[in-house]
């Protein structure tokens, strides 16, 4: 646990606002450089203890918002949204109650043995606090519909007021077609969050996930943890869930489908095939489910550095990075998820690069973004993609930061994602110019592009991705490599917090990257493109 006297706070807000100021003006610099000094401040504030771990619905997330606001006004940025820096997301803070709910599913009037946390776990979709169920159970296979390669696991099927039953993950690749659904690269059909998403817009009461460690690449202790755990949080306005969401375990799938007569085998088998229909269970979910809800708001903050050219100036590139973290949590000796790494570092990346920028605009505006309650499911980048303070036809692209490198410089640059735009070029031309390569593309596995804030860019047509740390270590590879490993077991936990040792250099060449990537783009004639068939650049075609 980190520790700061008043007066050191004091200190350390009066170095980051001297660092806002440079005792020389950077006006008519044309390339703009990131330095290491502010950055390292930034960062050491924002993982302090005094900031409480930035939770949120927190008092450290409060403290952490006014910090950002105060800083990016003190550093020359424009107000994004009228004259304020901040933006409101309205969240909902849920607890399912199981003890004071009935709810369970039924087969031939018996009622299956589920204990909540061990077996299944629920909660409200649509943040109300209420719900009574008698609905029956559909099972859908993978609950996917994707025309443009003529797949539907719904066959025109009404799923009005059920529950549809789904596995996660999506179709796997066969010999005859092995790069169907991205191969063994996961595609957004096989995200849970798109689960919910289509069988809200199929009228379905409620959503039942089968885990399996395989198919949702963690094992049932981090969906018993999420979910029966600490309070979980879901926006409050806008595209709101269905009245149930849910998990079951493996075995809690089987004895509900052996007692309404079927072979869960026998069906997952069937739905890897496009001819799968959806299968009416012989049974229901029944009973009333209660939550504890209570709303709050928190804020995304973002400010602009207006362009020069006088048309390309109502174009915009969005660099962001989420602020919070876990906050406080537990009865422990340190009670403070501080999140250095994750994600104090990007936080404090984009005031570094803000810094710099101001002193050096582009042809096309630029956005400083710091969003709200990624960790609660990337709520404040699909509260901003809802309501955007630029449009997004308007939007040249996204770039995030999110856990940067603290461990050292190095020769490569990650840009997955960055291939299905026309991003990917600008990228390998920006990684050469700095005497750097692209790191070697691997399978997504596990979906990590659709699991940061740059995805709900990308889900409303604007080319965006995550500029990750690269693996080729300038120095002491073995060390490097050891200082990562070990950071693995630090991640999401108390022990995440900032060392004074850490060599920033990568962290500030990372950075110096993401502003250099962003900086062609927004000089470049026109707006980056998406590659041609790729499902998000037709939402882009269609603004």
């Amino acid at each position: 646990m980190q520790k700061m006297s008043p007066s050191f706070v004091a200190s350390a807000l009066a170095i980051s606002l001297a660092l806002a100021f440079p005792a020389h003006a950077q006006q008519g610099k044309t390339a703009p450089v990131v330095q290491e000094a502010p950055l390292r401040a930034h960062l050491a504030f924002l993982s302090n203890d005094v900031l409480e771990g930035r939770g949120t619905g927190q008092r450290g997330g409060d403290l952490t918002v006014a910090y950002l606001e105060s800083q990016a006004a003190a550093l020359g940025l424009k107000p994004a949204n009228g004259a304020s820096f901040r933006q409101s997301v309205k969240i909902a803070g849920i607890k399912s109650t199981p003890a004071e709910s009935t709810l369970h599913i039924e087969v031939g009037g018996q009622t299956l043995p589920l204990s909540f946390g061990q077996d299944w776990v629920w909660a409200p979709g649509d943040a109300k606090p209420v719900h009574s169920f008698d609905n029956g159970l559909v099972f859908v296979g993978y609950g996917i519909s994707a025309p443009e390669v003529d797949w539907d696991d719904f066959k025109g099927v009404d799923v009005t007021g059920k529950v549809v039953v789904m596995m996660v993950n999506d179709p796997q690749p066969t010999a005859e077609q092995p790069n169907r659904f991205n191969g063994k690269g996961l595609t957004y059909y096989g995200r849970w969050t798109y689960k919910f998403e289509e069988a809200k817009r199929r009228g379905a009461a409620g959503v039942l996930l089968i885990h399996t460690d395989a198919t949702a690449s963690y094992g049932w202790s981090v969906v018993q943890n999420s979910w029966a755990g600490p309070e979980r949080f879901q926006l409050a306005e806008g595209a709101l869930g269905s009245g149930l969401h849910g998990w079951m375990t493996d075995a809690t799938a089987r004895s509900l489908f052996k007692a309404a007569g079927q072979d869960l085998d026998a069906l997952r088998a069937g739905a890897e095939r496009k001819d799968f229909k959806p299968v009416v269970l012989a049974a229901k979910v029944s009973g009333e489910m209660k939550a504890a809800v209570r709303l709050l708001e928190q804020f995304n903050v973002a400010g602009i550095v207006p362009g020069t050219d006088p048309k390309l100036k109502d174009e915009v590139v969005i660099y962001s990075a989420h602020w919070d973290h876990l906050g406080k949590q537990g009865t422990g000796a340190d009670t403070i998820f501080n999140g250095a790494v994750d994600n104090a570092s990007g936080t404090a990346a984009l005031l570094a690069m803000a810094k710099e920028a101001v002193h050096s605009p582009a042809r096309r505006s630029q956005m400083f973004l710091w969003v709200a309650a990624e960790e609660q499911g990337l709520l404040g980048s699909a509260a901003y993609a809802t309501a955007p303070l630029w449009p997004l036809a308007k939007t040249a692209a996204n770039l995030n930061l999110d856990s940067l490198n603290f461990v050292g410089l190095t020769r490569d640059i990650g840009t997955q994602g960055s291939e299905r735009t026309e991003l990917g070029k600008m990228a390998e031309a920006t990684a050469k110019q700095m005497g750097m390569r692209i790191s070697a593309a691997e399978p997504d596995l596990a979906g990590g592009y659709f699991r940061s804030d740059h995805f709900n860019f990308a889900k409303g047509g604007v080319p965006a991705f995550s500029i990750e740390a690269g693996h080729d270590y300038v120095k002491n590879p073995a060390a490097a490599k050891k200082a990562v490993d070990a950071y693995a077991v630090r991640y999401h936990q108390v022990s995440d917090e900032y060392d004074a040792g850490w060599d920033l250099s990568g962290m500030t060449q990372q950075a110096q990257f993401t502003l250099n990537l962003g900086r062609r783009v927004a000089d470049a004639p026109a707006m980056p493109a998406w590659k041609a068939g790729d499902a998000f650049g037709k939402v882009r075609a269609a603004k």
